[in-house]
């Protein structure tokens, strides 16, 4: 397999075809090829490559692509001059601002119809992923058949069936939209979200425990309180903080509450993606197989109390969820 590599020496950037090979039963690493400095050549110095690397180079088309495009957009937000966030670091900040330069400045100016094959493959792999966390056992093929032909999966629940639609279409009311968050939005979008799944809704009244957590959900009586509390929080800090930093400690805030009796999940990763939406930034997608990483990360934050906002708690899941925002950025929206 072969890739593109980037040294960064004495702030200059140089670029390299590197190969990954297996010798010895062990994995091994070598240059093959430098590209030089100028990341605009770098497509024409691949062609000029002599004809034995033709076919590895088209094998790894996809991955090549994404290097370029990510790197290019990440040199014209490093332009931009991004104030560094706190909570991600300098390198963080410009790998996350290197995606929203492309969802503004490349996804945006797309013909309708590519956005919308693009965006619908987003929704997939959204509704997919989002409900799987949360037990639902559609695959994401089956999930793709189920929004792009209407075909139902075969020995599927029909609740499951509604939790993957309603997704969906939950998603397209926000990305349409992006309405302000309020008591009134939080719990429209949560019976949108449970509509066929769980007649439940509304804030709860009654306790509730929460099953493999580290913290004692909101008491039923103070639900709303601390709802208030949370909407308080983040009308104060969303400008501050970089916005997928604020995305991030809502949904946690969020999940800590636990403000319904069943859905909280689904509905905290939705308006995170909200909360991004309406920044204009790309939205987020928490993986299925990252599962137990993402729980583990929520778990540690929960330590922090509602009105708080502790770096160091905090830290392991703003770092978990920028690699995932990041990773499935490129790997949907290029």
């Amino acid at each position: 397999m072969v890739y593109l590599y980037r040294k960064d020496k004495g702030g200059k950037s140089y670029y390299y075809l590197r190969a990954s090979v297996k010798k010895n039963g062990k994995q091994q690493t070598k240059d093959i090829a430098y590209l030089g400095d100028d990341p605009s050549r770098i497509r024409e110095r691949l062609e000029d490559l002599p004809a034995r690397y033709a076919d590895d180079i088209r094998k790894s088309y996809k991955t090549i692509e994404r290097f370029l495009q990510a790197n290019y957009a990440q040199e014209q937000a490093k332009q931009e001059k991004p104030r560094t966030d706190d909570y991600l670091g300098k390198e963080t900040t410009l790998d996350v601002e290197a995606c929203r330069y492309h969802f503004q400045h490349a996804f945006s100016r797309l013909d309708e119809r590519t956005k919308d094959e693009i965006l619908q493959n987003f929704i997939i792999e959204f509704s997919f992923n989002t409900t799987s966390l949360e037990g639902n056992t559609i695959t994401l093929q089956e999930a793709s058949r189920l929004l792009l032909e209407q075909r139902t999966p075969k020995n599927k629940t029909l609740r499951e069936v509604h939790d993957v639609q309603n997704t969906s279409a939950v998603f397209n009311w926000l990305y349409d939209g992006k309405p302000a968050l309020t008591h009134e939005l939080i719990q429209d979008v949560h019976r949108r979200l449970l509509a066929g799944v769980d007649g439940r809704v509304g804030y709860r009244a009654q306790d509730i425990r929460v099953y493999r957590s580290h913290f004692d959900a909101t008491p039923g009586p103070y639900v709303r309180t601390d709802m208030e509390s949370l909407l308080r929080w983040h009308e104060e800090h969303d400008g501050k903080l970089h916005p997928l930093v604020s995305a991030t400690l809502f949904h946690h805030k969020f999940e800590k509450i636990h403000p319904f009796m069943d859905g909280n999940g689904r509905t905290g990763r939705m308006l995170a993606n909200l909360i991004l939406l309406r920044h204009t930034y790309p939205p987020l997608i928490i993986t299925k197989k990252r599962r137990d990483a993402y729980l583990r990360a929520l778990g540690k934050a929960d330590r922090v109390g509602l009105g708080d906002d502790d770096r160091e708690a905090y830290a392991p899941l703003v770092s978990f969820t920028a690699e995932e925002y990041v990773r499935n950025y490129w790997n949907v929206f290029l």
